[in-house]
């Protein structure tokens, strides 16, 4: 299989980076899995109990063994978690657990988490690639020679260039059919074409631009599959800017972009026209979120109606894009920059290696720019990391700087309950609200594309584009 980069830390506990989780849910189980519509099912709990807001009881498999052959047990959860809340491990990932106030083991197959405060993200955050068991006592080898209890195991890693998994037949589920999956590190995207044309790989998934795709379903050897993804691009607004901060000017310029000509000619058709953060498989999803279809007269008319009236240059204002190097990128803000000088809006365009962009991004340096949410807006508790008064940047993920009492309170009453009929509610009038006001302009959600050659069979891309197509996969000659 080929992939784009190593993973940055194979240890469960602090790779946060999406290759580290997708092949972190290889090794590893975690207490709940996601399904297709991202409702929580059994995997190492088979069952739990939530009998008040700020208590979580989870009753384990029995028999599960990890990859060195001892008995997963309560012990080893409680462990992981603990060094998660410690404070003595340096990982992104204790934010996520830090309601927890204790962890008790009172027998070998039963867990119980006890709170500071009501968490309905709780069970996410245990979740298949954000949580993963480990042995008890385990330290800082795992992140080189990782045993997890999952349907592959560890064998070896050299850093910019593979990692090894076998098959784990001892696995408590069925094993994978492959006995080995070697991913091989390829940065460059034309040379990961050119090892599976060659046939000296057989598999890489999200891992080329549209027309490379176009151009590998012509290939005789090749078998391409795509499915809808829950990867979301998006265009993020600078709200402090004396410009951005009023509405209408956001609004004029949803109605300017053409998502669908973007969509048919820049990514071949390979994408959804996105109306909320939330995927449209995600069960707190509103399809009734508002639409901004193209339509640029009216867009003019509302910048009319707003005062921003063309100068001599044809420009009501000037508007500065920050983008990276990245092709895609670049091309995207060149079809923007078109699209908004139909309604009077000069686009500047900066282009900055993705470090540099990106350390802008993340401290609020922008007037515009556009990225995308891999597997974070998976989980609704995003909108409170994006959109929520008190997660402004550089704290947290709210760049757009977007404040609204009304939002705040309604994050807040859904993570404050288990009751999803009540958290779905409140989460459809977050994206009425910022559906209206903007923060981001929702561009469109990016199918998953698998690319692999004939002999191997069984592959199917899920939503989410993660690698569990290797459990299924099998090689024929």
């Amino acid at each position: 299989m080929l992939i784009e980069n190593s993973p940055s830390n194979l240890d469960p506990r602090i790779g946060t980076d999406a290759q580290s989780e997708r092949l972190h849910k290889l090794i590893f189980d975690s207490l709940v899995r996601r399904d297709e519509h991202f409702q929580l099912q059994p995997e190492l709990a088979e069952r739990w109990e939530i009998p008040d807001p700020m208590t979580y009881i989870f009753h384990l498999r029995a028999g599960v063994k990890f990859h060195d052959g001892r008995t997963l047990t309560s012990a080893d959860v409680k462990y992981t978690l603990d060094t998660l809340i410690s404070g003595k491990l340096r990982t992104a990932r204790a934010a996520a657990f830090k309601p927890i106030s204790r962890v008790e083991a009172p027998d070998p197959l039963t867990v119980v988490l006890h709170l500071t405060e009501p968490n309905s993200s709780m069970l996410w955050n245990l979740s298949d690639g954000a949580f993963g068991v480990i042995p008890a006592g385990s330290g800082d080898e795992l992140a080189r020679h990782p045993i997890g209890s999952g349907p592959f195991r560890f064998v070896s890693a050299i850093q910019d260039r593979e990692v090894v998994l076998d098959r784990n037949p001892d696995y408590w589920q069925s094993p994978p059919n492959v006995a080995r999956v070697r991913f091989n590190v390829v940065p460059d995207a034309t040379t990961r074409a050119l090892e599976l044309r060659k046939g000296t790989a057989d598999v890489a998934i999200n891992a080329f631009p549209a027309d490379t795709v176009l151009a590998l379903m012509r290939e005789p050897k090749l078998e391409v599959e795509r499915a809808p993804g829950t990867i979301y691009m998006y265009l993020a607004l600078n709200l402090r800017d004396p410009i951005l901060h009023d509405v209408r000017v956001r609004q004029a310029l949803a109605y300017a972009i053409d998502r669908q000509t973007i969509i048919k000619y820049l990514l071949r058709g390979m994408a959804r026209p996105a109306s909320s953060v939330l995927p449209p498989e995600s069960w707190a999803f509103d399809p009734a979120a508002p639409t901004y279809a193209h339509d640029p007269a009216h867009a003019r008319k509302i910048l009319d109606d707003a005062g921003y009236k063309p100068a001599a240059d044809g420009f009501r204002f000037h508007l500065v894009i920050k983008t990276s190097t990245d092709e895609s990128a670049r091309l995207l803000v060149v079809v923007l920059q078109q699209q908004f000088r139909d309604i009077g809006v000069a686009l500047d365009i900066r282009n900055y290696e993705f470090a540099t962009f990106y350390a802008d991004v993340t401290r609020g340096a922008f007037q515009l720019y556009s990225l995308r949410w891999i597997g974070g807006n998976e989980d609704p508790d995003i909108f409170e990391s994006v959109f929520d008064t008190a997660s402004f940047a550089p704290k947290r993920a709210n760049r757009s700087y977007y404040s609204n009492p009304d939002v705040d309170r309604l994050i807040a009453d859904a993570r404050s309950t288990t009751d999803q009929n009540r958290r779905k509610s409140d989460y459809v009038s977050v994206q009425q609200i910022v559906g209206r006001e903007l923060p981001y302009i929702n561009l469109w959600y990016l199918d998953n594309t698998l690319v692999h050659s004939r002999r191997l069979t069984g592959v199917h891309p899920e939503s989410s584009g993660n690698y569990d197509f290797l459990r299924s996969a099998k090689i024929t000659n």
